[in-house]
């Protein structure tokens, strides 16, 4: 139980010593994550039709 306790207690104070993003920082980042996540996306859905066009052309 001692082990678990100083665990929490390192784990709080490492916790202190991060710099957390503002609220300014954190919006920009989701909606770049979601930006980049909808290109990829895009991308992938475009060579899946790709590759399936041609593999009917060829079946």
């Amino acid at each position: 139980m001692e082990k678990l306790t100083r665990y929490l207690s390192d784990t709080m104070n490492e916790m202190k010593h991060v710099k957390w993003p503002t609220s300014t920082e954190a919006a920009i980042y989701t909606v770049l994550v979601v930006v980049v996540s909808a290109v990829v996306a895009l991308i992938l859905s475009g060579f899946d039709y790709l590759f399936t066009t041609l593999l009917e052309m060829t079946v």
